[in-house]
């Protein structure tokens, strides 16, 4: 990558490892996991809070203001909306212009050294390396134990990929430039699939008694097709006509216990930059909630969330009956809950798609 020996040398000087990382391989020593990320291990209604909403869209709506023409030459530019971009920034860092967190280089270096992901942590740390010999402060380089950094936080790798200078200064700067930083997600969405003018989810009236396996990604209909089978808007919204067309799937993220959705192609392009339905429900409806549309129409309800184990244990349970054909994570991710439907549907079980005590223990009593 063009890194000089002195740029090692000089960024490596007397540098030791932070050995109280998480996901460390360390010889004789209990393996430490990552702390969980809130989307993975919270419910959606612990996660998708309403206080939350409204305080971010507060002041999403002031920032849409302040940088209004920046937004509108961002979405010009890459055809991204504003209120998205808000968005991430608001769940990436709660709006801040104020980069915190540990040096990156002790970060990335100790997860290239003894970390898990070795290899995928030398490519990061070699391209944190770059970025100081091309000019980035070392006191700018604080991130997350994972090494991702900025205001809408960026691995290294992704810095050099989607980086974007759109002040023209000569430097892309995603830790105190507002205008760098946004488009600089707008063009990483882009790069993940982003579709100009086009949707990304639309809550929906789910019919009663719904077939919650039918919440599929691979079962795609146009949302006129949805509509024509008892689906409605929820909020009595009408739908764009140049969307009726568009190809889209079902989402029930708390199985038959809270709202459904109906996603397209965009909500994908979201997907890709953190990589849980969650994640992706809070941005997209946070985005809506600055644009001034309302709070979810239907409640969630409240559910247990699996601790991971359990969770890994029906993972495996379900593999074995050929249910299941994904990772094993220990995770309540869409192919797990649906996975789960098949199975209930299978041994006439309640359907509704979502992991309790009570399924795991229906599922290994009778092995």
């Amino acid at each position: 990558m063009g890194v000089a020996r002195a740029t090692f040398e000089a960024a490596t000087r007397g540098l030791e490892p932070d050995l109280s990382l998480p996901d460390l391989d360390i010889p004789g020593r209990p393996e430490r996991l990552p702390p969980g990320q809130p989307e993975f291990v919270q419910t959606p209604a612990d996660y998708l809070r309403e206080t939350s909403f409204t305080r971010l869209s507060a002041k999403g709506r002031q920032l849409l203001a302040q940088y209004g023409p920046t937004l509108a030459a961002i979405e010009q530019e890459f055809g991204v909306p504003g209120k998205i971009v808000l968005a991430i920034w608001g769940r990436e860092s709660d709006y801040s212009t104020h980069y915190g967190g540990r040096d990156a280089i002790q970060m990335l270096a100790t997860q290239a050294y003894t970390g898990r992901r070795k290899q995928f942590f030398r490519n990061e740390f070699v391209y944190a390396l770059k970025m100081l010999q091309d000019g980035v402060p070392r006191s700018q380089l604080r991130s997350s134990w994972g090494g991702a950094m900025g205001l809408t936080q960026f691995l290294p790798s992704e810095y050099y990929k989607y980086g974007v200078d759109f002040e023209h200064k000569g430097r892309v700067d995603i830790w105190t430039s507002v205008p760098d930083a946004l488009a600089s997600a707008a063009k990483q969405l882009v790069g993940e699939g982003w579709e100009r003018d086009k949707p990304w989810a639309y809550e929906v009236r789910v019919p009663p008694n719904v077939d919650c396996t039918v919440a599929n990604p691979d079962q795609k209909r146009p949302l006129a097709e949805w509509l024509k089978r008892g689906f409605a808007l929820a909020q009595g919204r009408k739908p764009r006509p140049r969307d009726l067309n568009e190809p889209a799937s079902l989402l029930l993220p708390a199985g038959i216990y809270g709202p459904g959705f109906l996603i397209f192609h965009n909500y994908f392009a979201l997907k890709e930059y953190n990589f849980s339905d969650l994640y992706v429900l809070f941005v997209g409806h946070l985005a809506d909630r600055i644009a001034g549309e309302r709070s979810f129409e239907a409640p969630w309800q409240k559910v247990v969330q699996l601790k991971t184990a359990d969770l890994e244990r029906m993972q495996r349970v379900l593999t074995a009956r050929g249910f299941y054909q994904d990772k094993i994570d220990g995770k309540a991710g869409m192919k797990t809950r649906l996975a789960l439907g098949a199975f209930q549907k299978a041994n006439g079980l309640k359907l509704d798609c979502w992991p309790t005590a009570d399924a795991l223990s229906r599922m290994t009593a009778d092995r």
